[in-house]
């Protein structure tokens, strides 16, 4: 690192930041995304500032393979439309342009943010529209952690630094930027996100970040629920959720927002409903962990939201050794449905088809525990459309417990055929080649693949 702290040169009358050199950061232009380095380049050619920015320089930094290349820039969104034709915009309150690539790959670019629209230490209000955009100072000051706050420039190969970003990287420090009690008072969800980088990363949290979410973790219950909901599912998808489980109970978070758990957790078997939980999240990570781009691996959010209720749903409804049938099973599943809307649905706004996917898995743990004790799944069962989640469920189930390891194979996505699909459109009455509309449909057609199989059940038809 720099022994002084340079004033990066953009930034003129600015705080001084500190910039590191090539030779003393680990970051090499070439581990950018191609498709990154397109619009950084592209921007720079157009007379304006690019910069990758937060997640991308951390992982970069600690050796890994980012999943985004998120870049920040002083062109403005309409700037950078008509700079990039094969880009939209999306959000409200504050644009971001996607810029789109071949094979579904997305860049998005956003204009530097004003730090008056976070302002630390003014006012509690959010300025008019006008304010929204500003400098890389801004900008860095009004992220949530300090390890997302750098800026990677490809002119000269430098990462700029305002928030001591870097020291923290190398000291394995979770820190958030500024006061802590003012920013998760003025957004209660960065406390997730401290508590999900610690788990991601494996970083501690500082002192004063970890006593203001404990002081503060209450104020999650302002936050709309689906909001939540997402920020969850993200934790449970990440591939660390023992991690993030771990810390959501030491910090107080787990019972603020699973507040089922919180009886649970205090009775007579609440160090073993702990680690029902923390071994079903070891076996989710285990299997998020083979994913690769050959294979990618991806467990239905369905499935997952059920094993975060399992323990609780073992000790209220003594799964899975319960073996009813008949009436007096269908009466359990009303009791499950109803408990899990009470307790989970609505609290999280999850959709009536998600929670009748989850009683489905919760209630039928039973049945395939009591079949399987018997040897084979019988065919009955195997004849169920649900046969094949559950069966994957009650081998997650089945691994928490120490049995055999469930298969990483069985979460494998299918990669669609890359065919060529071709539009099978008449010719049009009055001879125009197909420009008129069509009679039923809203006049549209349907499209036929060259491959056997069709697409969505069609197949091409015969010359």
């Amino acid at each position: 690192m720099a022994d002084e702290p340079e004033q990066a040169p953009e930034e003129s009358g600015a705080a001084p930041a500190t910039v590191i050199p090539e030779s003393d950061h680990p970051i090499r232009e070439h581990q950018l995304d191609r498709e990154a380095l397109k619009v950084l380049y592209r921007l720079r050619d157009a007379g304006f500032k690019g910069y990758l920015v937060g997640g991308g320089v951390r992982d970069l930094y600690l050796g890994r393979t980012p999943k985004d290349f998120d870049i920040s820039t002083d062109a403005r969104p309409g700037q950078l439309r008509q700079m990039f034709r094969n880009s939209r915009t999306i959000g409200r309150r504050f644009r971001l342009v996607q810029v789109f690539f071949k094979g579904n790959k997305i860049i998005e670019a956003s204009t530097l943010r004003s730090r008056s629209e976070y302002d630390i230490d003014g006012e509690e209000q959010v300025l008019p529209s006008n304010n929204t955009f500003g400098t890389l100072e801004e900008d860095a000051f009004r992220r949530d952690l300090t390890i997302n706050s750098l800026f990677y420039e490809i002119e000269h190969h430098t990462i700029i630094d305002y928030t001591g970003g870097v020291r923290d990287l190398d000291q394995g420090i979770i820190r958030v930027v500024g006061d802590p009690d003012r920013r998760f008072t003025r957004d209660p969800v960065r406390m997730m996100r401290v508590v999900r980088h610690a788990a991601r990363t494996g970083f501690t949290i500082e002192e004063a970040t970890f006593a203001a979410l404990q002081q503060h973790k209450d104020k999650l219950k302002l936050c709309p629920h689906s909001r939540l909901r997402d920020e969850v599912l993200k934790d449970l998808q990440s591939g660390a959720c023992r991690p993030w489980a771990e810390l959501c109970m030491a910090s107080g978070l787990w019972t603020t927002l699973f507040a089922l758990y919180e009886p649970l957790f205090t009775g007579e078997h609440g160090e073993r409903v702990r680690q029902d939980l923390l071994r079903l999240f070891a076996v989710l990570d285990r299997i998020h962990a083979r994913c690769t781009d050959e294979e990618p691996v991806k467990i239905p959010e369905h499935l997952l939201l059920a094993a975060l209720l399992l323990p609780w749903a073992c000790e209220r409804f003594g799964l899975p050794e319960t073996n009813i049938r008949g009436s007096s099973f269908h009466r359990l599943s009303r009791a499950i449905r109803e408990d899990v809307d009470a307790a989970f649905g609505e609290p999280f706004n999850v959709q009536r088809m998600a929670k009748e996917s989850l009683t489905t898995l919760l209630i039928n743990l039973s049945t395939f525990h009591h079949a399987r004790s018997q040897g084979a799944d019988p065919k009955w069962l195997k004849k169920k459309s649900y046969y094949r989640d559950c069966s994957r469920f009650y081998d997650i189930y089945l691994e928490s417990q120490g049995m055999e390891a469930v298969s990483a194979e069985h979460f494998t996505v299918e990669r669609e055929h890359e065919a060529e699909v071709v539009a099978v459109i008449p010719p049009a009455a009055d001879g125009s080649g197909g420009s008129s509309r069509g009679k039923g449909r809203g006049g549209m057609n349907p499209a036929f693949s060259s491959i056997k199989t069709g697409v969505f059940g069609l197949r091409r038809p015969r010359e």
